[in-house]
């Protein structure tokens, strides 16, 4: 069965397009089937990815107005084995354009119905606010992995995006879960870092993945290059914290199948 993700966090600069990219890239290579959605306008998944974003011949704006099929909007990455449904500053309009629009938060939820069985997991990058297209992406998902730094600030941050999860279950997709909670440019020798760490945990339990994404050159020099992090330098600690991660995700969903 297809897993639906939506990667959200209503505060920015906090990994939620590094580990989009970088979870597709290592779902990918280890035999999964992964269809990236960009809908941040910034268009930076779909660069990361590969593919220019102001060379796109359908992006997802023309796909939830509902002018071009899924399907031949979708472009696969250069390199890295994933399936990409690009952005681009286009979608900066979607937000006027839907609005007048019937059933206009399940536009996307609607689109991916037409292509859900080709994939195994389905990664939404979603832009820091909860604007209509983040909204589309709320309904349209199973579950939410929220990357966040260990910061006072993204505590707050947390706190705003878990609410609006309650909101969203009560009443537009009661299936929707928080499927887990990512640390993002992790410091150990950092005490913040640490303390916030562990009132994570404490409140969250085991939503709390067990993998930490550490603060990493190669992640933030990968970006330029148009590649996941594994493709610029395989070896490198973030490239393997990403593994890490596609693995734990792997496993809590055979888990949850099974529970």
């Amino acid at each position: 069965m297809t897993q639906i993700l939506a990667i959200a966090n209503q505060k920015g600069g906090v990994g939620k397009t590094t580990t989009t990219v970088n979870l597709a890239a290592s779902l990918a290579a280890v035999k999964r089937r992964v269809l990236l959605i960009d809908l941040d306008p910034q268009g930076n998944a779909t660069m990361g990815s590969g593919i220019d974003k102001n060379a796109l011949p359908y992006s997802v704006y023309d796909v939830v107005l509902g002018d071009t099929p899924i399907k031949v909007a979708i472009q696969k990455t250069p390199k890295a084995g994933y399936d990409v449904l690009g952005a681009n500053r286009d979608l900066s309009g979607a937000e006027i354009s839907l609005f007048d629009l019937e059933r206009r938060e399940l536009r996307l939820k609607e689109a991916i119905e037409q292509v859900a069985k080709s994939y195994d997991f389905i990664l939404i990058d979603c832009a820091p606010s909860l604007s209509m297209l983040t909204l589309n992406a709320l309904v349209a998902a199973d579950g939410v992995i929220i990357p966040m730094q260990c910061e006072y600030y993204a505590l707050e941050g947390l706190a705003d995006l878990t609410n609006t999860i309650e909101r969203m279950t009560a009443k537009l997709n009661p299936q929707l879960k928080i499927r887990g909670i990512v640390r993002t440019m992790f410091d150990a020798r950092n005490t913040l870092t640490v303390d916030v760490s562990n009132e994570l945990i404490k409140h969250f339990g085991d939503k709390v993945f067990e993998t930490v994404i550490p603060r990493n050159i190669r992640l933030a020099e990968a970006p330029a290059h148009g590649v996941p992090v594994m493709y610029y330098d395989k070896g490198s600690r973030g490239a393997y914290a990403y593994l890490s991660l596609a693995a734990e995700l792997i496993k809590k969903d055979k888990k949850r199948k099974t529970a």
